[in-house]
């Protein structure tokens, strides 16, 4: 899960409906972000900066100007500084979702419209709000993200909790952030997520085409294919669950059930090289709804890209007419 808005502009407007705890976590988050936020250029002219971190700017320099140049992402200040935030993720996101069901719960920004999770700039927050959800009987999830998108209100800079990741990693994040700023549908995360996650994986295969990265275009293609089984896995139990939901059962019936798909999914998940982690705990019908917000609508958006011939700016013009569209016409466009 690597994509979560939160903008401060959207935070301001909660002060007069939510609480103001939030608020002004949300602002000070991100004002502090962008304070310690230094020039990337000034970091590697300066002879203190640590060789490594030299090394991962040069790097991240390298894939952003990639991105405007072949992507035709923005070429704007985004990624141009880099800030250590000394904690191990730049928010922690909270998904839920009802015990039958999933439709994950939204949270609604004027910006960034309805989306659907509550993002934190603090670990124990996010769980006292978890907390909260689960007490009323949801299921949580709760995420530590490296990384989102202010949608291009502000110049989102490198983190120091993605600027260690591997190459093929550090591009996949850049180009799926950069792509927020080139469409994001307002209410829509299915639709903006599917849309940059369809971007990122282009941007990779058109980035690893160089013969100098041969290597990590093997080790891209294993893992796009250990990718595909995770996806058909997650597939798979969900649509279990969503055959499980429809049905007139009582409670306890449908827990029973709902504990089975669900226990079937973590054994096998834990047998997945790359993924044991995310099954250490037994999943849930957040985690899953989570998982589809970001690949629901991919296939349709890469058959998009295909009937284009590969252009993408008449990829991101056709993708654009169709975020224009109603929602309900959008939907079973992308659904056909």
């Amino acid at each position: 899960m690597r994509n979560f808005s939160l903008t401060v502009a959207s935070a301001l407007a909660l002060a007069g409906c939510e609480a103001l705890s939030y608020y002004k976590q949300a602002v000070r988050g991100q004002l502090d972000l962008m304070h310690s936020a230094r020039p990337v250029a000034d970091l590697l002219a300066d002879p203190a900066t640590a060789p490594r971190l030299r090394e991962e700017l040069a790097a991240a320099a390298a894939i952003r100007d990639f991105a405007s140049r072949e992507l035709k992402l923005p070429d704007n200040a985004s990624y141009r500084r880099y800030a250590d935030l000394q904690r191990p993720y730049a928010v922690w996101n909270v998904i839920a979702a009802p015990e039958f069901s999933l439709r994950p719960a939204e949270s609604c920004f004027p910006v960034a419209g309805c989306v659907a999770y509550r993002g934190f700039f603090s670990e124990p927050a996010a769980q006292e709000f978890a907390g909260k959800l689960r007490a009323k009987g949801d299921d949580v999830y709760v995420a530590g993200v490296p990384a989102y998108s202010t949608l291009g209100w502000f110049d989102d800079p490198l983190l120091s909790t993605f600027i260690d990741f591997p190459e093929v990693e550090l591009a996949r994040l850049l180009f799926h952030e950069l792509a927020h700023q080139r469409l994001y549908v307002k209410g829509d995360s299915a639709f903006s997520e599917s849309f940059a996650v369809t971007v990122e994986r282009e941007g990779l295969r058109r980035w690893l085409k160089d013969d100098a990265r041969a290597p990590q275009r093997r080790a891209f293609e294993s893992m796009e294919e250990r990718t595909r089984e995770f996806t058909r896995l997650m597939d798979a139990a969900r649509l279990e669950l969503e055959s499980l939901y429809r049905q007139s059962l009582a409670a306890d019936e449908m827990r029973r059930r709902k504990r089975e798909i669900l226990a079937a999914l973590q054994a096998r998940g834990r047998t997945l090289p790359g993924y044991e982690r995310l099954f250490e705990r037994e999943p849930t019908n957040a985690l899953l709804a989570a998982f589809a917000t970001y690949t629901q609508y991919v296939p349709a958006f890469e058959r998009m890209l295909r009937e284009a011939n590969g252009d993408l700016e008449v990829f991101y013009a056709r993708a654009k007419e169709l975020s224009e569209t109603e929602r309900p016409l959008r939907e079973k466009a992308l659904n056909n």
